[in-house]
């Protein structure tokens, strides 16, 4: 199974680049650093888009530009237009029900009350068979302080514990490209950032 399609969840902005629910946007960007993809605005998927070869496969990389609750505005036209089958597409978001330094992929599943995710899905026809790279930023505790913990920026430790994580899921995501999902996954599954 080839992933085609990376899209990189966040919101627009200079105001929200450094905070946690961004931490979509990073892996993208990562990505796009490591492979010399290029990402520019395009107005037709709402968003910054670049393609280019990972692994032996042409990839497209999105950063939806649209706020986070609008996330599936920019994947769904991109997914349509290049024809892209469910399963043959990853998004890539923040978790918090995982701590700060550790990624995990997964195929399918709810939403789990993540605005992203729950657009995409209802303007996927309601399919959830897409993968997820999921991104711990550690969970504040109460309900009532989940808002400003995912729009408020990590302390430098956790920042750093993150951005390992991106590195590595990364470094993953090549091995997924060429030796398979299995592979990626004992990788990725058994790193956790020091």
């Amino acid at each position: 199974m080839t992933i085609k399609l990376i899209a990189g969840l966040g919101n627009p902005g200079p105001e929200y680049t450094r905070t946690r629910h961004n931490a979509g946007v990073w892996f993208v960007e990562e990505l796009a650093r490591r492979n010399n993809i290029t990402l520019r605005p395009e107005k037709k998927y709402s968003g910054l888009y670049g393609k280019g070869i990972i692994g032996n496969d042409v990839v497209h990389l999105l950063i939806p530009t649209t706020f986070m609750n609008r996330s599936g505005q920019a994947v769904a036209p991109l997914a349509n237009f290049f024809r892209i089958d469910v399963d043959n597409i990853l998004v890539a978001h923040d978790e918090m029900d995982m701590l700060p330094g550790t990624v995990k992929i997964k195929q399918g599943g709810g939403h789990g009350g993540h605005n992203g995710l729950k657009d995409i899905i209802a303007r996927m026809a309601n399919n959830k068979d897409f993968y997820r790279l999921r991104i711990g930023i550690g969970h504040p505790g109460h309900r009532d302080k989940v808002t400003g913990h995912v729009l408020g920026k990590a302390p430098a430790t956790e920042q750093a514990l993150i951005d390992e994580a991106v590195d590595e899921a990364s470094r993953c995501f090549d091995v997924w490209q060429k030796d398979g999902l299995t592979k990626a996954q004992q990788r990725l599954h058994a790193f956790k950032a020091q």
